[in-house]
């Protein structure tokens, strides 16, 4: 149930929702009137972020609530934009809150005292965190509601959903959320790119070539915690001419399985032919946190055994160096 007035709580996260597409600029000026109002912010982009109101709620002598009717006020009457606005003591209530506003805009605030009673009622794909998958494997098992979710086992939910999915779904839907809100500037992109040597029209060099970018490109996502929405490849030809197409990603992903799969689709969308080639430059877009994407599960073994791969190769290449270990055919084009 959300608090019907204003109260100076201990400690309460807001979560910020704009509209979908928002410019990149316009984002920036959302997360400077954050702010204003606390300085402690952790943009969600593209277009989410996290206020810490612990402290701001002492310095401004104001409830919750009022800060986030003054956030909205604000967004409104100096960028024209509404925002959707949830409140309570952890993110994850917070971000449920603020999905539960209908558009365009509004403020919800759930009373600490009331997280799982306003919890319980809500069907079990609106708790933020959970995705579609997840909630799908739930709901064939009978569990369609936050509350039901809460009361299961975790052993239960965790053969359901795996170990540490199953262990955070559960407590997250019983209100438990520890993390801190978390001041982070992330970079709006991330790049990698290669210069062939000479003029190529070989198609498997252009792929050998093109799947390095995509090993090295996962690897600087992963160390940096963070998943990309979408893909950019871009073509450098003889005489100075290009070429670039982004895509978005059916899942945020920092897997080199995913980025190669969307990679290969990009270059066969270039169609290349006789174009001479000079250089590629692979870039992933729309970065958010690892930490605010849900890890979908899945039933493919052999893709499992992939990421397992995957992470064991990780370890190897920060131990021994980024060359020590990858796809064959990348040694190959090395050679």
């Amino acid at each position: 149930m959300a608090a019907a007035e204003d109260q100076v709580w201990v400690s309460s996260v807001m979560h910020v929702r704009c509209q979908d597409r928002l410019p990149e600029e316009t984002f920036r000026q959302v997360l400077e009137l954050c702010a204003e109002l606390s300085p402690t912010v952790q943009a969600l982009p593209p277009s989410a972020a996290l206020v810490e109101l612990k402290g701001a709620l002492r310095y401004h002598q104001a409830g919750a609530r009022r800060l986030g009717e003054v956030l909205r006020v604000r967004t409104l009457s100096r960028l024209g934009i509404d925002v959707r606005i949830g409140i309570s003591p952890t993110i994850t209530v917070a971000a449920t809150a603020s999905g539960q506003i209908d558009a365009p805009g509004g403020v919800l605030a759930v009373d600490p005292d009331q997280v799982l009673d306003w919890l319980g009622p809500l069907p079990v794909e609106a708790l933020h965190g959970i995705g579609p998958k997840q909630a799908a494997a739930l709901r064939e098992y009978g569990v369609h509601c936050v509350g039901l979710l809460a009361t299961i086992p975790p052993a239960t939910v965790q053969r359901l959903l795996g170990g540490k999915a199953g262990r955070i779904a559960v407590d997250r839907a019983r209100g438990i959320d520890p993390r801190p809100v978390a001041p982070r500037a992330l970079p709006a992109s991330a790049s990698v790119r290669h210069s062939f040597v000479q003029h190529t029209l070989d198609g498997a060099a252009v792929r050998g070539a093109l799947l390095e970018l995509v090993v090295r490109l996962g690897l600087q996502l992963r160390g940096r915690g963070q998943v990309a929405r979408g893909l950019t490849l871009a073509l450098r030809f003889a005489g100075g001419t290009g070429w670039e197409k982004t895509r978005r990603m059916p899942e945020a992903s920092a897997h080199e399985d995913d980025l190669r799969t969307m990679a290969y689709r990009l270059i066969d969308a270039a169609g290349l032919q006789r174009g001479r080639l000079t250089g590629l430059v692979l870039k992933a877009v729309d970065l958010v946190d690892a930490d605010q994407v849900a890890e979908q599960i899945s039933l493919d073994q052999a893709r499992e055994d992939r990421l397992t791969a995957e992470a064991v190769s990780d370890r190897i290449r920060e131990k021994f160096g980024p060359g020590a270990i990858g796809p064959a055919a990348t040694y190959r084009h090395a050679s």
